[in-house]
């Protein structure tokens, strides 16, 4: 049960949830977890969806059951939205306004209202407004099972699909993230916010690494992989690459080993200055690979004609031939010992490594229960449940996230007296303050690396925050990891670059905390104690500080892992997604995109400093935020990642053969391109308007694929698309992202995007890397009130050094002996990009 006096930060914040099927009811899940009141309304038969999954979107939420075409289920819903601060919706734009539930009216009526809405594609994208955008739908227009990384395109699999509900699962952060960053503004203005953050939107941003284009990216950042597939184009060779042929265009530091007990282990250890030594330490081939002649540079920021050798230890990527000669004796080592002995060695060690599980295994690991990434929860129709823990929490109340309410059905008298029981406070709008943007004024020091941490602050920048981002004086990954990803991470961003272990680097590091209203950081516990950045030592610097924290496999509660550190990749393999994707345990593959969970992770820290803010202006509480990678999984993975007595099978698509659900949900070749059908039962009867198809309604089941598939045959992906749209049969062509940069491209003039639909890029012409960088426009949130910025371009790591130190109060005297010492810098590279 709830604790009477609850420290949860969303405490008293009433939400009406009229969410279906995964993106809305996450929504106010991730709400309903950080204390917010849910009432959710389904209609009368129920969920449009019918998954045990609802049990998880659904806990913390008492439901109704309203037939809104009535005049009766109207009033009631309309009873309880006048009650609401914050009202949820995910259907097609314009859907609940003609059902009488009409968002803009209700603003007008209490502008301190917060409305947040998840279509699948943009209210002003006219082409695909209307479609049915269940989630593959979206994906498939999104360019997602299209380009699902290089191993897929090397062995011929294009498009390839997958289970995982990415567009909703990244919606559902960033909606949620703005609801309570507009909340947090409101206890600032008295105003509330209409919001809108579509599906397409959304997993675009989810898949911003992978969109980007960098036009003459130096040959040293191209991979094995990447260049084979230039060379089978070039030559006019198939791509037809076997599994185990593709393994040996791997990095060895960024692969799977199987392991004496037949389990593969997972080692991503590439780019960072100690990783990959560490690794070949704990597998104690390190010396003699020394002395085989293995090298280290100096500095790999220099040009790469400029080294001294051809290759340098935790550099991605490694040359063929060291790749080979350090993967073949990784092999031999990795076979004498389980993988289980492996994970305890490279967690000690702490090295980026974890053995491969499938999601059965994780939903009932001994860790996972114990830190509470795991957790039991009584539903009525299930009885005990395993499900994934809080996605979000804060430190000082994530123990009560721990016991969530199950979901529970009442009357609409009883969901009114719910509400009526908490009270709104809100400053009048007359007598608060102004506001352009939701975090205007709001400071942000970013002390992360790689994805979801600096991500997260990036995120921040585009409503109004004003980011600094520490870096060491001497960087401790390669260009690959830190200017490659920071073309996207980096945006919207000043530099500085200190050494805080030294004296001076320290004391710009405790004024830096001094001057700022919100302190990102992707570490684990061990590493936040050491800086001096845990509850308590913070407090004795500055105690008014909010502090975020992302890290891999932390949550609420303490456990044998939490301090290991790790990447998306290793949480991928530790929860199942390598192995649902690959299809076996001697076949991981990895999912293909870059931050499949790092983004949304990120998106996911930006809600934990949203959560954090809003409490501070509502409570004076100052708290501390965390999410995790791991915790994040649990959210990616919602269709499926749950346990209970009689559960069926996890029998969910898996494997590079895997083309949908079934015959009505799958893709299809046609005579141009592949098609994605998604279709249910309930549509059979739709298809007998559809030429060509209207055999497809009278036919047993097991022939519905062979029937379809020799008819899409007949005609072009286009004209069948426009046939089965015709009918209201959600079906759309696969696109990929390349077509989708091109057709949605305009130069860079200052703009966010949101005007331009579902889908928009900027061209930098004179981006500051000196390369043309065509990028996604931050555009996923809409906002009626709030303003969104255009993120400046990144700028080169170091360029804000001077300026950031004379306004903490430093004589440009003391700025220049501090930067010959060495404490800080004001760059790493002549290059932006190192050549």
């Amino acid at each position: 049960m709830r604790q009477q006096f609850s420290k949860l930060p969303l405490t008293g914040v009433k939400v009406v949830d009229f969410g279906q099927y995964i993106a809305g009811p996450a929504v106010a899940m991730l709400l309903g977890d950080l204390g917010a009141t849910i009432v959710h309304i389904d209609p009368p038969a129920g969920p449009m969806w019918d998954s045990p999954a609802n049990a998880t979107l659904n806990r913390n939420k008492v439901i109704v059951n309203l037939d809104l075409k009535t005049d009766e289920g109207l009033d009631q819903a309309l009873t309880l939205c006048a009650q609401a601060d914050v009202i949820i919706e995910n259907f097609r734009p314009g859907k609940l306004a003609r059902l009488g539930i009409d968002f803009a009216a209700m603003r007008k009526e209490r502008p301190e209202l917060i409305t947040t809405s998840v279509p699948g594609f943009a209210s002003n994208d006219m082409e695909r407004r209307d479609l049915r955008a269940y989630e593959s739908i979206v994906s498939a227009s999104s360019g997602v099972f299209t380009d699902m990384g290089l191993n897929r395109v090397l062995m011929g699999l294009n498009p390839s699909f997958s289970p995982l509900p990415l567009a909703s699962a990244y919606a559902s952060q960033i909606a949620a993230s703005a609801t309570v960053l507009a909340l947090q503004s409101r206890q600032v203005t008295g105003l509330g916010d209409q919001i809108e953050v579509p599906l397409a939107a959304a997993v675009m941003e989810g898949l911003c690494y992978n969109s980007i284009k960098v036009d003459g990216m130096p040959e040293r950042y191209l991979t094995q992989r990447e260049m084979e597939i230039e060379r089978r184009r070039v030559e006019g060779l198939p791509m037809n690459v076997s599994y185990e042929e593709l393994q040996e265009l791997m990095d060895p530091f960024f692969r799977s080993y199987m392991c004496k007990d037949g389990r593969m282990f997972y080692v991503v250890c590439p780019s960072h200055k100690n990783h990959a030594r560490r690794c070949l330490e704990v597998l104690g081939i390190y010396d003699e690979l020394l002395e085989e002649g293995l090298t280290s540079e100096e500095n790999t920021y220099r040009p790469w004609s400029e080294w001294e050798h051809k290759t340098s230890l935790g550099v991605y990527p490694m040359p063929k031939d060291w790749a080979d000669r350090i993967a073949e004796r990784m092999k031999e080592v990795f076979m004498t010992r389980t993988s289980h002995e492996w994970k305890k060695m490279f967690g000690r060690g702490q090295v980026p490594g974890a053995p491969q599980r499938w999601l059965q295994e994780w939903i009932n690991d001994e860790y996972a229960e114990t830190s509470g990434l795991m957790i039991d929860v009584w539903d009525p129709v299930y009885g005990e449940m395993t499900q994934p823990g809080p996605v979000v929490w804060m430190e000082e109340s994530g123990e009560e996230a721990l016991t969530p309410e199950p979901r529970r059905w009442v009357e609409f008298e009883e969901a009114l007296k719910i509400l009526q029981k908490h009270r709104t406070e809100i400053p009048d709008p007359a007598e608060a303050e102004p506001q352009e943007a939701w975090l205007s004024g709001v400071k942000v020091l970013d002390l992360c690396n790689v994805i979801a941490g600096p991500h997260s602050a990036s995120y921040l920048a585009r409503f109004g925050a004003e980011v600094i981002k520490l870096e060491p004086a001497q960087p401790m990954y390669d260009s690959w990891n830190t200017v490659i990803y920071g073309m996207s991470q980096m945006r919207g961003k000043r530099s500085i670059l200190a050494d805080i272990t030294t004296r001076h680097g320290r004391q710009i590091f405790e004024d830096l905390v001094k001057s700022v209203d919100v302190i990102v950081w992707n570490a684990p516990d061990n590493q936040i104690q050491k800086m001096g950045l845990d509850a308590d030592q913070l407090r004795k610097l500055y105690p008014d500080a909010l502090f975020c924290k992302l890290d891999c496999f932390s949550g609420v509660m303490r456990g044998a892992r939490t301090d290991y550190i790790g990447y998306d990749d290793l949480v991928q393999a530790t929860t199942g997604i390598m192995l649902r994707f690959g299809g076996a345990m001697d076949r991981p593959e990895e999912h293909a995109h870059v931050g499949t969970i790092d983004v949304m992770c990120g998106f996911g820290g930006a809600l934990a400093v949203a959560a954090a803010l809003y409490q501070k202006y509502r409570f004076g509480r100052i708290g501390r935020g965390r999410t995790s990678l791991s915790a994040n999984s649990g959210l990616l993975q919602v269709p499926f990642a749950f346990d209970y007595r009689g559960r069926g099978l996890f029998d969910e698509p898996s494997g590079p053969d895997a083309s949908g659900y079934d015959a009505l949900t799958r893709f299809y070749s046609t005579a141009s391109r592949h098609v994605l059908l998604s279709a249910y039962e309930a549509d059979l009867p739709m298809f007998s308007a559809v030429e060509g198809l209207e055999d497809l309604p009278a036919l047993p089941t097991e022939d519905r694929a062979a029937y379809l598939a020799s008819a899409f045959l007949t005609q072009t992906a286009e004209e069948w698309v426009e046939r089965l749209q015709a009918a209201d049969i959600a079906a759309v062509i696969c696109e990929n992202l390349d077509a989708l940069r091109a057709m949605n491209l305009r130069d860079a003039d200052g703009d966010a995007g949101m005007q331009y639909g579902s889908y928009s890029f900027s061209r930098y012409a004179d981006h500051p890397s000196g390369h043309e960088v065509i990028q996604l426009d931050p555009y996923a949130v809409r906002s009626a009130r709030g303003k969104i910025c255009a993120v400046t371009p990144a700028e080169k790591f170091g360029t804000s050094t001077r300026s950031i130190l004379r306004e903490l109060g430093y004589a440009d005297t003391a700025i220049e002996a501090m930067i010959k010492s060495g404490d800080l810098s004001e760059s790493w590279s002549e290059e932006y990009l190192p050549s």
